[in-house]
């Protein structure tokens, strides 16, 4: 039986809920191509079926933060999926502030275990800096999802190194998700 991942693709195109801005890239168009791309990389392996948040670049979520947040849980929860990973950039005043973290409900979980996997992957591959699995249990789509979840910062998109990965290295950043997924379950 194939496992389930629901990818969300992190914000919205404009209005409610839409993310970080730097050296002229959205984080909300980011988040969009390199789900899209995870999910076309994922459904070529016979071992996974996949959904996306959004499926279109156009696509809003909810009318509020709130409801954006809240229809994305429920679209994983009531599929239902085995694994949620939420794909994000981070943002911060200082443009010194750089690499990959991710976020987890709590430590030495299945979650934790996956972002690890994830997380190590993205700086193999892509080259950022490793910011480590962070346990943040007060994030919504981690808190509300009912199965194994990550929130994946990719990287800065306020760092001129980081935002160039975020604008050339797209499919890298997807490629290095699913690669991470196989080290996970152990399919390669």
């Amino acid at each position: 039986m194939a496992i389930k991942i629901f990818i969300d693709q992190g914000h919205n195109p404009s209005g409610v809920n839409a993310g970080a801005e730097g050296f002229g890239l959205r984080e909300q168009d980011i988040t969009y191509n390199v789900g899209a791309f995870l999910a076309d990389i994922l459904s070529s392996n016979p071992n996974f079926e996949v959904r996306t948040s959004r499926t279109s670049p156009e696509q809003i979520l909810g009318t509020s933060n709130s409801t954006s947040l809240a229809e994305r849980v429920n679209m994983a929860n009531s599929w239902p999926a085995n694994y949620f990973i939420s794909i994000h950039t981070n943002a911060n005043e200082n443009p010194a502030i750089n690499g990959t973290e991710v976020y987890v409900y709590e430590e030495y979980s299945q979650g934790y275990y996956m972002a690890e996997s994830i997380l190590n992957s993205i700086v193999a591959r892509v080259g950022t800096r490793d910011n480590r699995v962070r346990v943040r249990p007060s994030l919504y789509v981690l808190r509300k999802t009912q199965m194994p979840s990550a929130l994946v910062e990719l990287a800065y998109i306020t760092n001129p190194s980081d935002a160039q990965k975020l604008k050339n290295d797209q499919y890298q950043f997807a490629y290095a998700i699913y690669e991470g997924l196989l080290d996970y379950f152990g399919l390669r």
